[in-house]
C-alpha cells in the first residue's frame, strides 16, 4: 500500500512561522503552496506543512521520530531553537518537545542513547 503524509499545522502569522519552521527544520520549504502556505518533505512521501490560518493555530501535535536524534537536536540547538521539554520514557525512549509562537508542539522522538 503506498501512503503519502501531510501533517498541517495552522499558525496566525505566516512569515514569522515560516522563519521559525525554517531554523527548526533547517532548510527551507520544499515547495510554497500558496501565500499562506509551505511545505517540507522530511522523507520521502511524508511532508510537515504550514497554512495561516488563525482561529484553528496553537492546537497542532505532531511527534517525528528519527535515528539521528542528538545531531538533529544539537542542530537545532545551535540555529537558536532549544526544547522546551525533554523526556525519556523507561524503555529508554527519548522525546524533546519544541513550541512554535502560537504554542503548536512538534516533538522529535528517538530510540535509546
Amino acid at each position: 500500500m503506498a501512503l503519502d503524509l501531510f501533517a498541517g499545522i495552522y499558525v496566525r502569522d505566516y512569515p514569522a512561522a515560516l522563519a521559525w519552521y525554517t531554523r527548526l527544520l533547517g532548510s527551507e520549504p520544499d515547495f510554497i503552496a500558496s501565500d499562506t502556505e509551505a511545505v517540507w518533505e522530511l522523507a520521502e512521501h511524508r511532508s510537515l506543512f504550514i497554512e495561516e490560518g488563525a482561529e484553528h493555530a496553537g492546537h497542532a501535535l505532531h511527534t517525528v521520530f528519527v535515528d539521528d536524534f542528538d545531531a538533529r537536536i544539537a542542530a537545532i540547538a545551535e540555529r537558536g531553537i532549544e526544547p522546551v521539554q525533554r523526556e525519556t520514557y523507561p524503555n529508554g525512549v527519548r522525546k524533546a518537545l519544541f513550541r512554535d509562537p502560537d504554542g503548536n508542539e512538534v516533538g522529535f522522538g528517538g530510540g535509546p542513547a
